[in-house]
C-alpha cells in the first residue's frame, strides 16, 4: 500500500477514536465511530484476496447495522429527553439500544458472530488493530453510559462473552479465530465489573491490549496462522518461542504473570460487591480459555513438526521485521504483576 495512504487511514483511525473519546455529543460519537469504521476498511481489504473481501464486506455490514442502531437510539432519546447528552439517558429502551448497537460493535456475546470470521480473513497487522485500536471507541461509549443501562443486562452479556469465548476457542485449530474467541471473552471481563469498578475495567484493557500485541506480533515474526505451524517455532527462535508459550499463559490469566492481576483484582471486586457466585462462575470460565492456551503452548514447546522440509529450513532466513514493539509488549505481557500494589494504587 502507498505509504501516504496508509499515513492518511491511520491517522484517519486515530481521528475516529480521540473524537468519540472527546465527545459528550451522541451525533459526535456517532460520527467518530464511522471515520473509525470507514478508515480500517481498505486496510483489511488491502490484500485483495476473496477472504480478506469477504472478511470486509461482513465487518462493513455489521458495523453499519450498529452504528444505525446507536443513531436511532440516541435519536429516540433525544426525542424522549429533548437533548442529545450522552450523561442524560433518562429512556431505557433507548439505552438498552445503545447497549446492543456497542456490544455488536466490540463482539460481545451474543452478538460476537462476525468477529472469528472477519479475523480468520484478515492479516495478522490489521488483526491485530481490529482486537485493540477497534474496541477503544466503543468501549469508551460503553463507560460513559454504564450508570444507565440496566446492571443484570451488563452482567448477562458479561458472563454469557466470558463462557462463549472459552467455549469456542476449544475446537479451533486457526490461531486467529483463536485470538478472536480470546478477545469475545477478554471483553467479557471487561464489561462484568464496568458498574463496580470502572477503573478495574480500563485496567483489564491495558493488560488485554499489550498481551493480544504481544501474541499477534509473535504470530507475525514466525509467520504462524495454524496450530500446525506452531511446531516448527522452536528451531528458528527457542527464546522468541518461549516469550510467546509465557505470553499465552498471560493471556489464560496464570500467575506470576500480568494477566493474572485483572483477572484477581475483578474477582475480588465482584467477591467483595456481595456476588461470590458470579465470581465462582467466571472463575471457572477462566478455566475454558485456559484449556487451549495450554493446548497452544503444548503444540508450540512440547511437541516437534512430523513433516520433513524439503525447501530451504526456516530458520536460516534472515528476518528483517523491526522487533522493538514486540519486544517492549512482552516484557510489558510477563512482567508487571509485582508492580501490582502501585497499579493498584494509581488506579
Amino acid at each position: 500500500m502507498n505509504p501516504y495512504v496508509l499515513a492518511a487511514l491511520l491517522s484517519s483511525l486515530g481521528l475516529g477514536t480521540t473524537l468519540t473519546f472527546a465527545s459528550s455529543h451522541w451525533l459526535l460519537a456517532w460520527m467518530g465511530l464511522e471515520i473509525n469504521t470507514l478508515a480500517i476498511i481498505p486496510l483489511m481489504a488491502q490484500h485483495h484476496h476473496p477472504r480478506a473481501v469477504e472478511a470486509t464486506t461482513k465487518y462493513f455490514l455489521t458495523q453499519a447495522a450498529a452504528a444505525a442502531m446507536i443513531l436511532f437510539a440516541s435519536t429516540t432519546n433525544a426525542w424522549l429527553t429533548g437533548g442529545w447528552d450522552m450523561n442524560d439517558m433518562s429512556s431505557p429502551i433507548a439505552s438498552a439500544m445503545v447497549i446492543a448497537a456497542l456490544a455488536l460493535k466490540i463482539g460481545l456475546a451474543p452478538m460476537h458472530f462476525w468477529m472469528p470470521e472477519v479475523l480468520q480473513g484478515l492479516d495478522l497487522l490489521t488483526g491485530l488493530i481490529l482486537s485493540t485500536w477497534q474496541k477503544l471507541a466503543p468501549l469508551a461509549l460503553i463507560v460513559q453510559t454504564a450508570q444507565a443501562i440496566d446492571p443484570l443486562l451488563l452482567t448477562t452479556l458479561g458472563l454469557m462473552s466470558t463462557l462463549v469465548g472459552g467455549w469456542g476457542g476449544l475446537n479451533q485449530t486457526q490461531l486467529r479465530k483463536i485470538l478472536a474467541y480470546s478477545s469475545i471473552a477478554h471483553m467479557g471481563w471487561m464489561i462484568i465489573v464496568l458498574q463496580y469498578a470502572p477503573q478495574l475495567t480500563l485496567l483489564a484493557l491495558l493488560m488485554y491490549i499489550f498481551m493480544t500485541s504481544s501474541a499477534f506480533l509473535t504470530l507475525k515474526a514466525s509467520s504462524s496462522t495454524k496450530i500446525g505451524t506452531l511446531a516448527t517455532i522452536w528451531s528458528k527462535s527457542p527464546i522468541l518461542t518461549t516469550a510467546a508459550a509465557l505470553v499465552l499463559l498471560s493471556l489464560g490469566g496464570l500467575p506470576p504473570l500480568t494477566g493474572f492481576m485483572p483477572k484477581w483484582l475483578i474477582l475480588q471486586e465482584l467477591a467483595k460487591q456481595g456476588l461470590p457466585l458470579l465470581a465462582t462462575v467466571m472463575a471457572l470460565a477462566a478455566l475454558l480459555s485456559l484449556y487451549f492456551y495450554l493446548r497452544l503452548c503444548y503444540a508450540m514447546t512440547l511437541t516437534i513438526s512430523p513433516h520433513t522440509n524439503t525447501f530451504i529450513t526456516p530458520w536460516r532466513v534472515q528476518t528483517t521485521q523491526f522487533s522493538f514493539p514486540l519486544a517492549l509488549s512482552t516484557v510489558v505481557a510477563l512482567g508487571l504483576l509485582p508492580m501490582a500494589p502501585a497499579i493498584v494504587m494509581l488506579v
